[in-house]
């Protein structure tokens, strides 16, 4: 007598289905957000870091953004190795690049045009 139907019952020398297997043999899944984990919701310190550490880019606002920056990225490293599950390291790292680098540009540019203005009204102009 020979089946001429499949069986509904799979073969038990084949591998489980994914639903059946048992919790340690399945891989960790990471637990996140909608974001997944980009953005640091947590550290917000290295998240507003980072945001006026790019923005400082703009030449009238840049020395009043580029200083928080760098303090706020300082800030968020801190809380960062203080608790290793907060992310926001890069964050934290970019604000402080870019606030340091700003901080000297722009502040740089504000004492030549101090000292600028100050040697043109000695020499009469």
């Amino acid at each position: 007598m020979s089946q001429d139907f499949e069986s509904p019952f799979e073969d038990p020398a084949s591998p489980e289905p994914l639903e059946y297997q048992q919790p340690d043999q399945l891989e960790p899944l990471e637990q996140g957000d909608g974001t997944g984990g980009i953005i640091p919701y947590k550290n917000g310190h290295a998240l507003i870091a980072y945001y006026l550490g790019v923005f400082s880019i703009i030449p009238c606002l840049g020395l009043l953004l580029a200083i928080p920056a760098l303090i706020l990225g300082i800030i968020g490293l801190k809380k960062r190795k203080a608790n290793p599950l907060i992310k926001g390291s890069v964050h934290a790292w970019v604000g402080i690049i870019m606030g340091g680098i700003f901080t000297v540009v722009w502040g740089g540019l504000v004492v030549m045009m101090i000292v600028g203005g100050a040697a043109g009204a000695m020499r009469g102009f």
